[in-house]
């Protein structure tokens, strides 16, 4: 199902009022995310509603603390791909500056939730705060909307297998030291980002290792090294390969890139835009003595991510429709 989405709470479509809405953030459409989402889609099918998430952009954290922006695990566009593959009909993106922060909690309720949105059913997090200086809660949601038939649900903290509780920030911990296996364990899919294959310099295909090209939105958030990954372009094909993300210190140690090469594959990429999703780390960047050097480590390299990618299975049904 595709995902529309809607530029603010006010433009949401009259076919769309009334809905279910889940509430929240979002970075990263990870298990503890999925499950308040989950539910919400189970309502909607119960009670025949329209499905709607509403999120905010930018993260809030970003607009309090803007020297310190959230590295973003997922951001709209791919947010958006992922709350459709889970059965949303729309995703409300809605401005969120100081000025929006500052509204009461009451305001809030009145006019987002119930004027501009129509709500009948609010599903949030349990941890779920709004309004100036976060001063409302689900409760405080339940007993404003009342009078309106508004319901509400709450859904308690998701914990993994550890019993650790399943967040954003420990993610983009796991994915700033490489660890992409345990950062899918708490995804519950193998995390994906979306970029436009740009031209680089060359040097890939001087080596036998033609590659696509990739500038990561968040620099900061991916450990710099050697991933087994899958691309897919636009039109739903599945390309298994390499990458290699970082700053290429055997030649310029220039601005990071990050550059994919394809099993099998030959053709023009340059200008599409692509989802790369990531199956595991193989190595941290290295600085080789030659050029030959290298090539003999890209030849291991590559025989490992195909080995890696031809037993991988799928996570979820999720992880299925993403990079399978």
């Amino acid at each position: 199902m595709t995902c529309r989405r809607v530029v603010a709470a006010a433009a949401l479509p009259a076919e769309l009022r009334g809905g279910v809405v889940a509430i929240g953030n979002f970075d990263g459409v990870h298990r503890g995310h999925q499950a308040v989402l989950g539910a919400a889609h189970e309502i909607a099918e119960r009670e025949g509603r329209p499905l709607v998430c509403l999120t905010f952009e930018p993260h809030p954290r970003t607009v309090f603390r803007p020297a310190h922006p959230v590295p973003r695990l997922t951001p709209p566009a791919v947010k958006a791909r992922l709350l459709g593959l889970l059965g949303f009909q729309a995703v409300v993106e809605q401005p969120f500056d100081l000025e929006f922060a500052g509204h009461s909690p009451e305001d809030f309720v009145d006019r987002t939730i119930l004027a501009e949105l129509g709500a009948a059913h609010v599903v949030a997090g349990y941890d779920f705060r709004f309004g100036a200086r976060r001063g409302g809660d689900a409760r405080f949601l339940a007993e404003r909307g009342a009078s309106a038939g508004l319901s509400v649900t709450t859904v308690p903290a998701f914990t993994e297998e550890g019993g650790l509780v399943v967040s954003s920030s420990r993610i983009r911990e796991d994915l700033m030291n490489g660890d992409a296996a345990a950062a899918a364990a708490l995804l519950g899919y193998r995390w994906t980002f979306r970029g436009e294959i740009v031209h680089g310099a060359k040097l890939g295909r001087t080596l036998g290792y033609p590659t696509a090209n990739m500038a990561l939105a968040e620099d900061g958030l991916l450990a710099h090294g050697i991933y087994a990954v899958r691309l897919r372009r636009a039109d739903g094909a599945l390309h298994d390969g390499v990458a290699s993300f970082g700053r290429r210190p055997t030649f310029d140690n220039g601005h990071a890139l990050f550059e994919t090469f394809l099993f099998d594959f030959s053709g023009d990429l340059y200008g599409e835009t692509a989802d790369i999703s990531l199956f595991g780390f193989i190595r941290g960047e290295e600085r080789f003595e030659s050029v030959e050097a290298l090539v003999e480590r890209m030849n291991v390299d590559t025989a490992e991510a195909r080995a890696l990618l031809a037993g991988a299975q799928p996570l979820s049904p999720l992880d299925r429709a993403v990079a399978f």
